[in-house]
């Protein structure tokens, strides 16, 4: 599995972004979770959205709710992460991450294919 994430930036506080994530080399009929993980300068990768693999489950991390959405289209092997509201403590590599699993995956050790990373700062 080959994971492409895009749409990182420098935007504002208050500001939004949406980030996608595409994947490749997926089992035909194959079911993956997919989610979003996080990681600011010196701090560890951190769990910020998971979604089943048909999108009727999702997590959030508590930093997240209300602010963020995650979403997937299954037919375009996307999976996105809508953020609103965004705040200076957003900023960090995002990371979009798949495993063969039904339900939500929050551990970055339960997913085996991870995309290289895409920067989103937060300014004020």
């Amino acid at each position: 599995v080959q994971l492409q994430a895009s749409g990182g930036g420098s935007v504002q506080a208050g500001d939004s972004l949406r980030l996608s994530c595409a994947a490749s080399g997926l089992t035909s009929g194959g079911w993956y979770a997919m989610g979003w993980f996080r990681q600011a300068p010196g701090k560890e990768r951190e769990f910020v959205a998971g979604i089943s693999f048909n999108g009727g489950l999702t997590r959030y991390a508590d930093s997240v709710k209300g602010r963020f959405t995650i979403s997937r289209d299954n037919a375009k092997n996307a999976v996105y992460l809508q953020m609103n509201a965004l705040k200076l403590e957003d900023t960090g590599v995002y990371y979009c991450a798949a495993d063969r699993f039904f339900g939500v995956r929050i551990g970055a050790r339960d997913y085996g294919s991870w995309g290289q990373g895409t920067l989103v700062t937060v300014s004020s």
